[in-house]
């Protein structure tokens, strides 16, 4: 069964992501004092004395506002309470209850869904406690004193939290389900990659370079599997980093692509690809995972029968380093292609997790080395003597040798090509490991 869902609500600046992280024990969502850092949803596993579940962090909530931004904040909000079983609300001792909290309290009241309101900031609780009570008032129920900066109150915060769950929701099942990471520059159209697969506005689509701050996990279930993608922020170069904040969003890029199976990077059709992409590309193939290329507004594209190919040659032009990677064009706005690019999950996910017998890995080599004559230094020839697999996620490859000084990476370039030639492994990169054996340990 699924994990219960905790969503923390609130006005800007109450101290949500602060509270976010604290319970996380990890500085996942932003915490700045500028209000509405917060943007999106952000998801972390959470355990409390033997009960695991998954919070939430959202945008705070402007009940009247009429910016763009804030009421789609407030849209994200009302997403996050409609998913969760408990919601914490979230309110400021310091600043008393004002008119924007009642409002949030009709919000809430609306839901029907359990509600803990936790008042923030309560440093001292012999100087905070009469300020306390006052939030009574909105109806919620028993306020329960915290500060979330100092730890104060969060066993007693979380206590209330979990004895509203269904003992039937915590029953723990290992997560299989492949994660996808949707990584490219500001603009191209990651969050409408996301909103289309979905069919709801899950991540804010804005025509405004960088909207999207946060890493955010999306469950998207197709064809009866389930599948986790991680919208991120669009990297910028470093000398437009002209806020704190855009190097929370590369950080987070960074943590995304870590805890993928296969990165998705998203060009934009119409700009081409550029040395930024392959910077964001060399960040997933560093790291072994599994890659696949979309080429995003491919519908506003004017075509010929050369298009295709032209295209695909300017990107393997530039981004050299990576030929395994699949090459999909796709249209974000009309859903052109987005149903195969499950398909080539599917199949770059079994290429990075693919096996090979030790004893037809070794007829590859020794068919490679009878067609290409291992290098030689100064009379000294290089003598490969075993290969074997030893790991996945990226299928990686241990080779005995006489001289490891001797194994060219050109060399070592040869044989992965023979190994692609036989098996494929499209989409992943292959590592290769040299390891040195003298001839008498034969």
């Amino acid at each position: 069964m699924s994990k219960p869902v905790v969503a923390i609500v609130g006005r800007p600046n109450v101290g949500k992501s602060t509270l976010f992280n604290a319970l996380a024990g990890d500085n996942i969502s932003i915490v700045k004092d500028t209000p509405g850092v917060t943007r999106d949803r952000i998801y972390a596993d959470v355990s409390w004395l033997d009960m695991n579940f998954t919070m939430i962090d959202t945008g705070g909530i402007e009940p009247d506002s009429k910016d763009v931004i804030l009421s789609q904040m407030r849209e994200q909000a009302q997403i996050a309470i409609d998913t969760a079983d408990v919601i914490i609300f979230l309110v400021d001792v310091r600043q008393g209850l004002v008119d924007a909290d009642s409002k949030v309290a009709d919000m809430l009241r609306r839901s029907r869904k359990p509600v803990v309101l936790a008042v923030n900031k309560v440093d001292s609780f012999k100087k905070f406690m009469p300020d306390v009570y006052e939030f009574y008032n909105l109806g919620i129920g028993e306020p329960v004193p915290i500060s979330a900066s100092s730890r104060l109150g969060i066993g007693e915060l979380l206590d209330a939290v979990t004895g509203y769950f269904d003992k039937r929701l915590l029953e723990e099942t290992e997560d299989e389900r492949p994660r996808i990471a949707i990584v490219g520059k500001p603009n191209v159209g990651k969050s409408s990659i996301i909103n289309k697969l979905t069919g709801e506005n899950r991540v804010i689509v804005s025509d405004v370079a960088g909207t999207t701050r946060d890493a955010i996990d999306t469950n998207i279930r197709h064809n009866g599997k389930d599948y986790v993608f991680i919208d991120t922020a669009g990297l910028r170069r470093k000398n437009k980093i002209k806020e704190e904040l855009e190097r929370y969003s590369i950080i987070r890029t960074v943590t995304a692509v870590e805890r993928a199976d296969v990165v998705v990077i998203v060009i934009d059709a119409v700009e081409g690809v550029t040395e930024q992409d392959a910077k964001i590309a060399g960040i997933a193939h560093e790291r072994g995972k599994g890659i696949i290329i979309a080429v995003n507004k491919w519908d506003a594209i004017e075509k010929n029968d050369k298009t295709v190919y032209q295209y695909a040659n300017k990107i393997r032009e530039v981004l050299s380093f990576m030929p395994y990677a699949e090459i999909l064009y796709i249209s974000a706005q009309t859903g052109q292609r987005l149903g195969r690019l499950f398909d080539t999950i599917d199949a770059v996910l079994e290429n990075c997790t693919m096996r090979v017998a030790t004893g037809v890995l070794n007829e590859i080599m020794t068919e490679a080395v009878a067609l290409q004559q291992p290098p030689s230094d100064r009379g000294h020839r290089l003598k490969l003597y075993y290969i074997t697999q030893v790991a996945v996620k990226p299928p990686t490859f241990v080779i005995f040798v006489n001289d490891k000084e001797l194994m060219h990476f050109s060399y070592t370039r040869y044989l992965e090509n023979r190994i692609r030639d036989a098996f494929g492994f499209k989409g992943t990169s292959l590592k290769f490991i040299i390891r040195e054996r003298k001839e008498k340990e034969q």
